[in-house]
């Protein structure tokens, strides 16, 4: 009895000591259900109730992405590790990896995306989703 309650309180001080949200059964969508629930889309994302960027999912794992206002770029999507989406763009190669949740359940709900690099924390939220393309300024119009 003393090894189980030993074993209850070291898993619960360990679950305390997690960073926040850390603790929930969040588990990131697979890359076949993001594939599925992203192709032909426009998705708005926001940050902390502001527009934040844009990004046209197109067959093949291709994307075009802009921040609000920017001019956009093209790039390539692909699951690096089961659950974590890795993003590359023709201005910069480097990865840049994102794991992706369902708000909503399901499949339903709007996507909620975590960045996995330095500096991340702050998780984007899908605001929009549309089949319409995205509106592209600067010299590549209509794209």
């Amino acid at each position: 009895m003393r090894l189980a309650i030993a074993a209850l309180c070291a898993a619960l001080c360990a679950v305390t000591t997690l960073p926040p949200g850390a603790a929930s059964a969040e588990t990131a969508i697979s890359g076949a259900e993001f594939e599925s629930r992203v192709t032909g889309r426009t998705l708005t994302f926001g940050l902390g109730g502001e527009p934040y960027g844009i990004e046209r999912y197109l067959p093949g794992r291709k994307v075009i992405w802009a921040f609000i206002g920017a001019e956009c770029q093209r790039g390539l999507w692909y699951e690096d590790a089961p659950g974590l989406i890795c993003f590359t763009y023709e201005h910069d190669p480097t990865p840049q990896c994102w794991r992706f949740y369902d708000d909503g359940g399901g499949g339903s709900g709007a996507l909620r995306a975590r960045f996995q690099g330095a500096g991340g924390g702050n998780d984007l939220i899908e605001v929009e989703n549309s089949d319409e393309p995205m509106i592209c300024p600067g010299p590549r119009i209509g794209v």
